[in-house]
């Protein structure tokens, strides 16, 4: 884009000196090789935070996604030199600043993925702020265990049960809906073809790996409703083709409100749903950081902001 050559640096970084960058005129750009493959990079070493900083007058952290890391280069840099937010990181910060603080409501949260229990924290520091949170691929099978359905040869995570009820106490307290899928579709296995069930009809060697049309209605509605949309997770197995409808479909939607609603979407699946459909512009901010954009969702105070502010 910028129409420049840039060298990549591969020489061991603590033989490198400042002197020995920029030797060639026609050189304006350089990249250091992956600072992780350094183990003093993960240990936050104040030491390699200090000779990185030789190297330059000014530090601009431009990666939001890798700023829940507390690592040398990421928050400890900043004792050592000036250092400012990019452009990018702040822009993504104020996108979703604008869904977990300066809320327009109603305000819709679609939440999928595989295991509920790794987005436990988020959906319980959500559950206050939002008015829906519809929990969406196998993540839910744990909500339709819960509640009785029959769910097959499903995958499911054991031992949830009283996280589950304490999610649906805190929802009800706190007047925020939760939903779940209210028919589904099905296979045998990954790559079979699908089926629209209900729960009563699911057999015991059946796979839930999409929702189905009813769901997919009454999630269009509450859409409708809604003034922002925050969206983190496919509703199923979009791997596989016929397993995609629901995901896209709720993609297209959300697009389609595209000035209507405030729409925020995060993490590489979903992310990967929008690409496949080229609508990415459509939706207001599309994030591709998966750690950082749940830790910021949980509230949890990311290392690389706090060094900066």
């Amino acid at each position: 884009k910028i129409n420049q050559k840039i060298s990549l640096i591969k020489d061991d970084i603590f033989k490198l000196k400042r002197e020995d960058l920029f030797n060639n005129s026609k050189e304006q750009i350089i990249f250091l090789e992956n600072l992780r493959f350094y183990k003093e990079e993960e240990r936050n070493d104040e030491n390699f935070s200090k000779h990185l900083s030789k190297f330059a007058d000014i530090f601009v952290n431009d990666a939001f996604s890798c700023s829940h890391r507390d690592h040398a280069s990421v928050s400890t840099i900043t004792q050592f030199l000036p250092s400012f937010a990019g452009l990018q990181l702040e822009t993504e910060i104020n996108a979703l600043k604008k869904v977990t603080t300066e809320i327009k409501k109603p305000i819709t949260c679609i939440i999928g993925g595989s295991k509920i229990s790794t987005k436990i924290s988020v959906i319980k520091n959500l559950i206050p702020k939002f008015d829906n949170i519809i929990i969406v691929g196998a993540m839910a099978n744990n909500i339709f265990k819960y509640k009785g359905l029959n769910i097959g040869n499903s995958s499911y995570e054991r031992n949830l049960d009283t996280t589950i009820q304490e999610i649906f106490s805190l929802a009800k307290f706190n007047n925020c809906k939760i939903f779940f899928p209210k028919d589904i579709k099905v296979g045998k296995n990954l790559n079979d073809t699908s089926t629209e069930k209900n729960f009563i009809d699911v057999e015991d060697d059946d796979i839930i790996l999409d929702v189905g049309s009813k769901t997919l209605d009454e999630i269009r509605e509450i859409i409708n409703h809604s003034s922002t949309i925050l969206w983190n997770g496919p509703l199923g197995y979009f791997e596989n083709k016929n397993f995609s409808l629901g995901s896209q479909e709720v993609a297209k939607h959300i697009a389609n409100k595209n000035g209507k609603i405030f729409s925020v979407v995060g993490g590489g699946d979903t992310v990967a749903v929008i690409n496949s459909l080229n609508i990415e512009g459509r939706f207001n901010f599309v994030s591709t950081a998966g750690g950082a954009f749940l830790e910021y969702l949980e509230g949890k105070v990311l290392p690389g902001i706090k060094a900066l502010n």
